[in-house]
């Protein structure tokens, strides 16, 4: 567009006709044209204005005709495009409606879901119950039927195979069922009953002969008893089935067992020791065979020959050993085979041999009642009193018959060294079943140990020098026999200190110093005196 043309158009727009335009805002605005360049290029120019006018009207009306005529041309399309929008429109607005449908559809969807998700967790709730009650229906019904399998192994099978052990085991759980489920007022527990029951009873006969049967065969001589024992162990359920089910054969079973074992066993620690006393030392110290009295002291015509050495009854020697670990828990003396080899023993290697065997047996038994009849604590103390309680008594009546006569204070003072160490086994396995029997021993013996020592230090304290013959400076045989008696007890008693030795070896001491001092008063030489 030229610039006359714009200036023709900035002048156009100078509307000064309008109703609205206050005298000011003529001025302003014809002002504000003014200043347009191309108005002051035309001022400069001394163009006409009015022809410019007509110049740009005609320009104008050109143009018009022009545009007329292009909207003519595109008529068509014209009316095609507005013909396009009516069919948007219409698209839009069933897209519209579709949307409204498809937002209503989701929300009767969503409640849909709502309600299959509320169906779906009552269907969960009903299958949950009605697998519990199928499970407890199941459980019940494979409780309560009886398989032909049990019914004939029960009735033809022999105890000793393990079929019959394990349709025992599954009888004792039906038998338990039912009477749980009867308690509950089950109906259907009246239908095998009385199945169940005759079973039962076939069992229990079956299983008492065989029990019976391996109690009886201990009463054999010269029988293994551990053998039937481990067989009875295998077959523990045997018993407890019985307590469970028919207690009062279950009771047959036991009196019968501890009646038989009382028998066994003090029969066979009784030949034992019979024939274990038979090979103990011919020789042994009597009354007179004390540290004060000499060893050509007369005695009475029917007295029995004296040792051959009284020394020995005053030294140790190789007898300590029977305490150490290897020989104090080394096999028992065999009577038999020591009588045909001639070989003669002290009683506390006796003691040992019949007090070892004791133990052991003890330890076997105690630990059998309790697994065998399913008992502890103070139920098992009372089973193993009465199956060794007789064999217990016969020991105490022989050991206080012995200890009663004996004078040989160190096989009294290492046979109560034995009784400590056994003791301290007896703990270490967990077996106090014979601690009692420990405990009487001890009060057996230490009395006798400090009655044979008061005996002795009262033949030193009875001692005369004065009728002791000749006396020279060597050492007298009071004193060997108190050196060697005293290093023998000290080293014996290092493991288990006992006050009661400390007191009665100060005793024996004091009299012995005073034996001393006695005796050196009767040399008449100050050097024989301090010699002596």
């Amino acid at each position: 567009m030229s610039e006359m043309e714009e200036l023709t158009l900035n002048l156009g727009d100078l509307d000064l006709t309008s109703d609205d335009l206050t005298l000011d805002t003529v001025s302003i605005h014809i002002q504000e044209n003014l200043e347009d360049a191309l108005v002051q290029e035309a001022l400069k120019t001394g163009v006409d204005l009015r022809q410019y006018s007509k110049q740009v009207e005609m320009e104008l009306q050109q143009i018009e005709h022009v545009s007329i005529k292009d909207y003519i041309e595109q008529s068509q399309n014209i009316a095609s495009l507005h013909n396009q929008i009516i069919a948007c429109d219409a698209i839009l607005e069933r897209m519209g409606l579709m949307l409204g449908g498809f937002q209503s559809d989701l929300s009767s969807i969503s409640s849909e879901i709502q309600s299959l998700q509320e169906m779906s967790l009552a269907m969960n709730i009903k299958l949950k119950n009605r697998q519990t009650v199928r499970s407890e229906l199941s459980e019940l019904v494979d409780e309560l039927i009886i398989p032909n399998t049990m019914i004939s192994v029960i009735l033809d099978v022999p105890v000793t195979e393990q079929q019959f052990v394990e349709q025992l085991q599954e009888l004792n759980n039906k038998i338990n069922y039912v009477k749980e489920q009867a308690f509950r007022d089950t109906q259907a527990c009246g239908d095998v009953q009385d199945t169940l029951h005759k079973l039962k009873i076939k069992a229990v006969a079956k299983v008492r002969e065989f029990i019976l049967q391996k109690i009886y065969s201990f009463r054999k001589p010269m029988t293994n008893y551990q053998i039937p024992q481990n067989a009875l162990l295998k077959y523990r359920f045997f018993y407890q089935f019985l307590l469970a089910n028919e207690r009062s054969v279950a009771q047959e079973i036991q009196d019968e067992y501890m009646e038989t074992m009382s028998k066994v066993y003090l029969s066979y620690f009784k030949s034992y020791t019979s024939r274990l006393m038979k090979v103990q030392y011919e020789e042994v110290a009597e009354k007179d065979d004390l540290m004060g009295i000499e060893d050509t002291a007369k005695k009475g015509f029917f007295s029995k020959p004296a040792l051959r050495n009284k020394n020995t009854v005053f030294t140790v020697g190789n007898r300590a050993a029977i305490i150490s670990p290897t020989e104090l828990e080394g096999p028992i003396i065999v009577p038999h085979t020591a009588q045909r080899s001639d070989v003669r023993y002290p009683f506390e290697s006796l003691f040992r041999s019949q007090h070892y065997a004791l133990l052991d047996n003890s330890c076997r038994e105690f630990l059998f009642l309790s697994d065998f009849f399913l008992v502890s604590g103070t139920a098992a103390q009372e089973l193993f009193n009465t199956v060794m309680g007789r064999s217990l008594s016969m020991f105490l009546k022989h050991i206080d018959s012995y200890v009663s006569d004996c004078y040989d204070s160190i096989a009294i003072f290492l046979c109560i060294h034995i009784v400590l160490r056994f003791k301290g086994i007896a703990q270490r396995r967990d077996i106090p079943a014979i601690d009692k029997y420990w405990d009487a021993l001890l009060d057996m013996l230490w009395p006798r140990f400090q009655y044979i020592l008061e005996l002795n230090i009262q033949s030193i304290r009875n001692t005369d020098p004065q009728r002791l013959g000749t006396l020279d400076t060597r050492p007298h045989y009071i004193t060997r026999r108190y050196a060697e008696f005293s290093s023998a007890i000290v080293s014996i008693n290092q493991t288990f200190p006992n006050e009661k030795t400390h007191v009665l070896l100060g005793q024996l001491q004091v009299e012995v110093e005073n034996f001393v001092l006695r005796m050196a008063a009767e040399f008449s030489s100050r050097k024989e005196q301090a010699i002596s």
